[in-house]
């Protein structure tokens, strides 16, 4: 997380001295802002389930929870995505087998992990279109972030919140906000990850989730052990512990919580690359990796490559809720 974000003396100079550049970030956000409410209604329902602070919230974790718990109640589901750090930038349907540096790490995660059908493009509305194309009797959609991508139009926006609250208050680059608060200071519904409503914050709806580890898998074997499991097969060994996420910390203190506890945190950039020398420079017996980053690594993922298994545990009513304010009274 960028200094300026935190509260100390020199964070607050920090955040001074960058505040002129926020009036860039306010106007570039409020141009956004208009442009999708131009929008005509899209040709399903669309859900975006997205940020306001830079860095990562546990949105994708949420996505997957509300795309496998939408479907199997019955509803054709769809997720999207930009497919950021992609070779690729045009709107195209993604398997979970494909390739994550041509696809993109999240838009491959995605598709491995839901089973459901997902596009990803750097334009979400071509991305959206190929789609519902390519499935025409979807009910819904959800896509992964888009909160201020200005092409995408929305039914409805659910904006996640984690126990960073709004940082200092502030937009980019003085702050970790990406957009200001909505003119009337109240969003339509908010989920916040494992923390109370921040101060500052208003909505409608607000929903809480928390996002628990739920296993690790062996990369080459496809073994899923418990973490107590794992620790009693693996007692005293050295482990690295492999994060390119926007939140990296909040993997290691996952981590520590089930019992294991890393002999080196290496803290990667959010979507960062990772070939095979970068996994053979590391000299601990065994490896631990985010879901995210395994995806880039099945090709040359060796024997000591773990990957810990984590869902989003919603609370239920916001399932009940989004159902009515997607669909109304359509039954699957």
């Amino acid at each position: 997380m960028a200094i300026w974000f935190g509260r100390g003396p020199v964070s607050r100079l920090l955040a001074a001295l960058l505040s002129p550049l926020s009036a860039l970030t306010r106007w570039h956000s409020r141009g956004a802002r208009s442009a999708i409410a131009r929008h005509a209604p899209p040709r399903v329902p669309v859900l975006v389930v997205g940020n306001l602070l830079v860095g990562g919230t546990g949105k994708t974790p949420l996505v997957l929870a509300l795309g496998r718990a939408l479907a199997a109640s019955g509803l054709g589901v769809g997720l999207l995505c930009s497919g950021y750090g992609a070779r690729r930038e045009d709107a195209r349907m993604v398997r979970g087998e494909d390739d994550a540096t041509e696809q993109g790490d999240e838009a491959v995660l995605l598709a491995s992990e839901s089973g459901l059908p997902v596009a990803a493009g750097r334009r979400r509305d071509r991305a959206l279109e190929c789609l519902v194309t390519a499935y025409p009797r979807l009910d819904l959609v959800i896509s992964d972030d888009g909160l201020q991508h200005r092409h995408l139009a929305r039914t409805l926006e659910l904006v996640v919140f984690d126990r960073r609250g709004l940082g200092n208050g502030l937009l980019l680059p003085a702050g970790p906000l990406r957009e200001a608060l909505p003119p009337d200071g109240q969003f339509t519904a908010i989920a916040v990850n494992d923390a109370v409503v921040p101060p500052g914050v208003r909505a409608l709806h607000s929903f809480g989730f928390r996002i628990e580890a739920v296993g690790l898998t062996h990369m080459r074997s496809g073994e899923t052990l418990s973490p107590d499991a794992f620790r009693a097969r693996h007692p005293g060994h050295e482990l690295c512990a492999l994060a390119g996420i926007g939140e990296p910390a909040r993997f290691f203190d996952s981590l520590v919580r089930q019992g294991l506890h890393p002999t080196r945190r290496l803290a990667l950039a959010d979507h960062a690359r990772i070939a095979a020398d970068d996994l053979a420079a590391i000299a601990e017996p065994l490896i631990v990796m985010t879901a995210k980053d395994a995806v880039k690594c099945r090709a040359f993922a060796d024997d000591r490559c773990w990957v810990l298994r984590v869902e989003a545990k919603p609370d239920p009513q916001l399932f009940t809720w989004l159902r009515g304010a997607l669909l109304g009274n359509k039954t699957a």
